[in-house]
Order: structure tokens, then sequence, then C-alpha cells
């Protein structure tokens, strides 16, 4: 990174290097926010009283709601790309 704080230029392969660094670490980070947002939605919606372990109930609403969060998260991820490339192609 020397060459970005020197004011220097950036080689085409430097270049493609640090944008799949970027992608890398907006991949990891909307990971940890969709297993934040989902953890969060289904202990709300599936656990009414914490305890130190999950009755058979609370394991299938848990399993459901992951599930129906994953399927939702993947359709709106398709669509959202979806439209970027039409809006590309267009342009």
């Amino acid at each position: 990174m020397d060459s970005l704080s020197s004011g220097g230029k950036l080689s085409g392969a430097q270049r493609e290097e640090l944008m799949d660094q970027v992608k890398q670490q907006i991949a990891v980070a909307n990971a940890q926010e969709l297993l934040q947002k989902m953890t969060e939605k289904c202990f709300k919606k599936c656990i009414s009283k914490p305890g130190t372990s999950l009755d058979n109930s609370e394991q299938k609403c848990i399993s459901m709601c992951m599930d129906r969060y994953m399927d939702s998260w993947n359709l709106v991820s398709r669509s959202y790309s979806n439209r970027i490339q039409q809006e590309r192609g267009h342009m």
C-alpha cells in the first residue's frame, strides 16, 4: 500500500488485487450482518423464555425461521444482482 500513501499509481494487477480484497471484506461484512440479523429476529420470534437448552418446538421454530430468512436473503440478493446487470446492460 506504499504506492497509495506516496501518491504513486497502482498497476493493473495491484488494482485488481486491491479490488479483490475489498470485495472479500464486503462479502465477510455481509455474511456477518446476515448472521446477526437472522439470530436476532429468529431469537425474538422463537424463544419466549431463554434457558440453558432449547425444547423441540423452539428448535423447529429456529430451524424454520433461519431457512425462511436465508431463502428471503437469497431471493433479494438474486433480484438485486439481476437489476444491477440489467442497468449495466442499458448503459
